[in-house]
């Protein structure tokens, strides 16, 4: 935890911390894949470049939320090889008093493999994320503000109820969750958080599913973020809509991750009581500074740096 960052003011982060074994296949998925032979498909892709990130929403969080001097505190479960992300985090300042050991499993882990086109294959492997449900909220002291981020399915629910019996208010963050939970759920969900945060893929099938448009959800939360990438994102509160500009990015290099960076900044900004045109434009920002960097935790700035760029636009 930063100087600057007492204890009054951390945020617990409830989701994964995985491993991420990237790999490129220097060639088009299409030219190996032959639409008639779908039904008997085995095909093999050699790979000459693989590198192995670390990853997950809880790490991506707070490293990020490190990088702005705030603590955010990951709460997650994880497996018998971890010690090497563990190293990383102590080393980035990260907390890991609530990462939890399963022995008997493996960390969480996707396997991706990206063509020339940028079409991806990833398996993913959840291990110990499937018991997400054996950390509590109520083990965390001194919490301010929480986030619930995709997660193990009971772990995720759980960890919801706990915050609102609690008292603690937190960000709904189902991300790639989101098929796992039906409307009802959804909508518990919705009903016990304090804002929700969507991309606009996921704002869709949000409404899809529990037929809850931005009106009713606003009837419901603070705030709804949805997030529209490039086309930047839009803060729905109360009767106010704020649209926040994407901030420019310097260089598009790798998108993984720009999610977690902007919920970050959502996190610094209710830390700090900012309002939320300020709070969107610093999460705006954070998501462009990891867009510049491949993998998801490998950008760098000062608190300076970062208020010297906000300050000037964002380039």
């Amino acid at each position: 935890m930063s100087p600057g960052a007492p204890l009054a003011r951390r945020a617990l982060i409830c989701g994964s911390l995985a491993f991420d074994t990237i790999m490129v296949f220097g060639d088009r998925f299409a030219n190996h894949i032959l639409p008639d032979k779908i039904h008997i498909l085995n095909v093999s892709f050699l790979v000459p470049q693989m590198r192995r990130e670390f990853g997950g929403c809880a790490g991506n969080i707070a490293y990020n939320l490190k990088l702005l001097g705030d603590a955010g505190v990951p709460m997650a479960t994880v497996g018998r090889d971890f010690a090497p992300y563990r190293e990383w985090l102590v080393q980035s300042g990260v907390p890991t008093d609530h990462v939890r050991v399963i022995d008997s499993e493996l960390t969480a882990q996707a396997f991706i493999t990206t063509d020339l086109d940028d079409n991806q294959i990833t398996a993913f492997h959840p291990g110990a994320m499937q018991h997400a449900h054996a950390n509590r909220v109520s083990d965390a002291l001194d919490v301010a503000i929480g986030i619930v981020a995709p997660d193990g399915r009971d772990g995720m629910i759980e960890h919801a109820a706990q915050f609102a019996a609690a008292g603690i208010p937190f960000i709904f963050d189902p991300g790639q969750g989101l098929p796992m939970f039906g409307a009802e759920e959804l909508k518990r969900f919705i009903s016990q958080a304090r804002w929700v945060a969507l991309n606009d893929y996921e704002w869709q099938l949000v409404q899809q599913k529990t037929g809850w448009d931005v009106s009713a959800i606003s009837a419901r939360v603070e705030a709804l973020i949805v997030t529209r990438g490039a086309a930047g994102s839009t803060i729905y509160t109360g009767a106010e809509e704020l649209t926040i500009p994407a901030a420019p990015a310097r260089a598009v290099v790798d998108p993984t991750g720009c999610g977690d960076a902007y919920r970050a900044g959502l996190l610094h900004g209710l830390l700090h009581g900012l309002d939320w045109l300020e709070t969107g434009r610093i999460a705006s920002l954070l998501g462009a500074i990891k867009i510049e960097s491949r993998g998801t935790q490998n950008h760098r700035f000062t608190r300076e740096e970062f208020a010297a760029r906000l300050a000037s636009g964002g380039s």
